[in-house]
């Protein structure tokens, strides 16, 4: 009966951690551009340029 109360504590520390690195990630702005990516691959402007 312990092994289910350390794997659960275990479990909610990593999912801690996971939780940090989100919120993290989304102060730092890795989220912000939302559209242009899909669209840097169909109009690339470096190929179109040296033609």
């Amino acid at each position: 009966m312990s092994i289910i109360v350390i794997t659960a504590i275990a479990s909610l520390l990593i999912a801690g951690v996971f939780l940090a690195a989100l919120v993290w990630s989304i102060k730092d702005g890795q989220y912000e551009d939302d559209y242009a990516p899909p669209n840097r691959i169909l109009f690339d402007e470096n190929n179109t340029k040296n033609k």
